[in-house]
């Protein structure tokens, strides 16, 4: 396993990275909670913009303001480039891009799933703004929405219950599974934070509190799982099938779709290239440069270029 080689390069297996110090020309300040980029490779950030800075350098919501947050546009060089959003979002979470570089983005404080054109422009809603479902219903501070390969949706619906729903293309429910408490048997989940469906229509679901992943059918039948994934946060698979894990202790893992270990890079801490809060969303472009958002922190958004 291999693990950080410097404070600005990193580096798992054969995926080595340099931290691109000073990246981002912030328009104002808030919380990153997730990151995604498009075709064009323009950056797209949803951001808790109701937060200041604690004590301590940690972030922390403003009480009058706790439901507020907008999507942050850049180029890939990190120059500002639009913001949108204000008017619809509450508690930013979630945050995933498609191959027709639509936008999908949960809501954990209204309940919502909802989809955008680039421009920021609504073009779906699921779920009731401001309401949460009724039990086993969506949503109830739903975490993550993505499309699997055929463009059917699927949401994990983590923090108020512990189930995962698919969708059609529509919007129309075609299944839930899991359960409204928490538990740790198969097909039982503990916050599932991130939903992932790779190209052979396997879904991983990252369980965040049992430190685990699982691993389904898209009906939601359990497959298997990997137990040895503490506190995961996001997670995106690349063009390898290469799955790459944003988790809360300050690091990320590289693995085969498999369960095999490539590796694991970054540290917590307050030099360049470390993570000083919580490493919360993922993503990789293109070019293979990953950009990952963090929380507990303000404009916790870094870029590690491939190299």
């Amino acid at each position: 396993m291999t693990r950080v080689t410097s404070s600005t390069r990193f580096q798992a297996g054969d995926y080595k990275y340099e931290h691109v110090e000073g990246w981002g020309q912030f328009p104002g300040t808030g919380m990153v909670s997730d990151v995604a980029t498009d075709s064009q490779d323009r950056v797209y950030a949803c951001v808790r913009t109701g937060v200041e800075q604690g004590a301590g350098g940690r972030a922390q919501l403003q009480p009058r303001s706790r439901k507020k947050g907008e999507i942050w546009v850049f180029d890939r060089d990190g120059t500002h480039l639009a913001s949108w959003g204000q008017d619809l979002l509450d508690v930013p979470h979630g945050l995933w891009i498609g191959p027709e570089d639509y936008i999908y983005h949960t809501d954990a404080g209204n309940h919502t799933v909802t989809k955008f054109n680039p421009e920021g422009r609504l073009l779906m809603t699921l779920g009731s703004n401001g309401r949460a479902g009724a039990p086993g219903h969506p949503f109830n501070s739903p975490t993550r929405a993505v499309l699997s390969s055929s463009g059917e949706i699927f949401v994990s619906d983590g923090y108020g219950q512990n189930r995962c729903h698919r969708f059609t293309s529509d919007g129309e429910l075609a299944l839930s599974w899991g359960s409204d408490e928490p538990g740790r048997e198969p097909g039982e989940f503990n916050l599932p934070h991130d939903i992932t469906v790779d190209q052979n229509n396997r879904v991983y679901v990252l369980d965040r509190s049992n430190d685990r992943i699982q691993v389904f059918s898209i009906e939601g039948e359990f497959i298997e799982q990997w137990t040895d994934v503490p506190g995961g946060n996001d997670s995106v698979i690349d063009q390898n099938d290469v799955i790459h894990i944003a988790t809360g202790r300050g690091n990320i893992i590289v693995r085969t779709l498999d369960g095999n270990t490539i590796g694991v890079w970054g540290e917590h801490g307050d030099q360049p290239g470390q993570f000083s809060g919580g490493p919360h969303g993922i993503w990789i472009d293109s070019r293979g440069d990953v950009y990952v958002a963090e929380v507990g922190t303000t404009l916790g958004l870094q870029k590690f270029a491939r190299v």
